[in-house]
């Protein structure tokens, strides 16, 4: 440490020492050094530390409890081992989520003292080797035997957004820009660029990517899941880059190749697309006069489930992250969280997102389409290539999407006829207008057969996904709308 680093690490000391009594956020001690207790008390004070809506809880070794008194410690965590391991990654392990913590070890007037620094993440609450702990006064106790605490705890999570929440705490300013591509920000929102350092920096805080912290900068989660040159480089984030895997034929037995984006979302966004669009299955097209190769699915849809899944995944689900997958008849792409929207709904209603800063500021960088206009093209296009309907699925802790190669009517399943029909009407209710035989004979082709369509449209209405439009009209000029309408 520098003479700066220990000078704060001073001045830190003595404004502890100063409050006038332990509280749910400060704890002293003299050399006490058991790893259980250490772990249970992070746990505590973190969880804590957020219902104070404090930055950082802190533990002091080599203060005496009650009197304040400065005597020093016998206590040295960097020479610890536990369970054969060092201390800090001891506890580390024990921990969920990962918090960010850190010992700091040093002398005050020639007495040995160390102060872990706590600093909670507002997503849930800590747990310790599976057990949740909170701090009444100046003991620590389990979360569970106190529902009213559990209770203000979910409160003061549910205040923050996600986007607000700290992904990197007190980085120097030249730190701030090794860690984030600010070019590309500057890229992407067409700004021009400042010509020096704290001119760069006031506009990254200007979108609230970082916030100033006396000297120094927080780095927000929704500058690092955003513009991260390495997303590893933050811990909790570390694990949220999407995961592409292209399989050979239609099931997961064998795995060809797996990309996982290093960079934020904004960094490496044209990347993943590039990237999904290498590994799909492709045919060809010919012409009178030449040959192209086409891609299998629209790049509109692609691009817009894939921000869509970026945006509205819920990171509060941690060990998982956005992934793509690639099969040699369908793409399925799936994120963490329950959809906020019933499915079947997504074309009309208006969207909700968990991170709606994130999502705005993706609608600002045109990495995603305008509100509520995505799912209206992504239906739009595969119609245009009388592809079979996508099929949406809210698998409780996950939602997937999944879109799948261009099938002959003849080999489309009932259900995919259905699906179809529902999708095309809720898309001509949405542009104010009623499916009837002739736009969804269009929709599957021409050369599908009026009985045939008839028939589909039958039993959509006895499944309950359409009806009548008006029933005043004869049976030539009939037209339909979604059941809900």
């Amino acid at each position: 440490m520098n003479e700066k680093d220990i000078k704060q690490l001073h001045n830190l000391l003595l404004e502890l020492t100063h409050l006038p009594q332990e509280n749910e956020w400060v704890e002293f001690k003299t050399n006490n050094k058991d790893p259980q207790v250490i772990g249970e008390n992070i746990s505590a004070m973190a969880n804590s530390a957020i219902i104070a809506d404090r930055i950082s809880a802190y533990i002091v070794w080599g203060v005496e409890d009650g009197t304040h008194q400065i005597v020093g410690t016998h206590f040295h965590p960097s020479s610890i081992r536990h369970n054969q391991q060092e201390l800090e990654s001891w506890l580390l392990q024990k921990l969920d989520p990962k918090i960010d913590f850190k010992f700091y070890e040093f002398d005050y007037q020639e007495k040995s003292m160390v102060i872990l620094e706590i600093r909670p993440i507002k997503i849930k609450p800590v747990k310790f080797d599976g057990t949740e702990y909170i701090r009444i006064g100046s003991y620590t106790k389990k979360l569970q035997v106190y529902p009213e605490k559990e209770r203000e705890l979910w409160r003061s999570l549910d205040r923050v957004p996600f986007e607000k929440q700290i992904a990197m705490k007190q980085v120097e300013g030249e730190r701030v820009l090794q860690l984030l591509d600010f070019s590309k920000y500057f890229e992407l929102t067409h700004q021009p660029f400042p010509q020096d350092q704290g001119g760069i920096l006031q506009k990254l805080s200007d979108e609230r990517l970082i916030i100033q912290n006396d000297s120094r900068w927080d780095i927000t989660n929704l500058g690092a899941i955003l513009f991260a040159k390495r997303l590893s480089n933050f811990d909790f984030l570390g694990r949220k880059g999407i995961r592409i895997i292209r399989y050979d034929g239609n099931n997961k037995f064998t795995t060809l190749k797996e990309i996982e984006s290093v960079g934020g979302y904004a960094v490496d966004f044209e990347f993943m697309i590039s990237s999904i669009k290498a590994l799909l299955p492709s045919y060809e097209e010919i012409g009178q006069v030449f040959r192209r190769e086409r891609n299998t699915y629209p790049d509109i849809a692609l691009r817009e489930l894939v921000a869509n899944a970026l945006i509205h995944q819920d990171f509060n689900i941690t060990g998982t992250s956005p992934m793509v997958e690639i099969f040699s008849h369908r793409i399925e792409i799936t994120n963490a969280g329950s959809p906020l929207v019933e499915v079947s709904r997504f074309m009309d209603k208006p969207p909700r997102s968990r991170n709606e800063i994130l999502a705005k500021l993706m609608r600002r960088i045109d990495i995603c389409e305008e509100r509520g206009t995505g799912i209206d093209k992504v239906i739009s296009q595969i119609e245009q290539n009388q592809m079979p309907a996508p099929l949406f699925e809210d698998l409780g802790d996950y939602t997937k999407v999944t879109l799948f190669t261009y099938k002959e009517f003849s080999t489309i399943s009932k259900e995919e006829r259905l699906r179809a029909c529902y999708w095309h009407c809720v898309f001509k209710y949405t542009i104010h207008e009623q499916m009837n035989n002739t736009s969804l004979r269009e929709r599957f082709g021409n050369s599908v057969s009026t009985p045939m369509i008839s028939k589909i449209i039958k039993e959509a209405q006895e499944r309950k996904l359409i009806k009548i439009f008006d029933e005043e009209v004869g049976l030539k000029a009939m037209k339909y709308i979604p059941s809900w309408a």
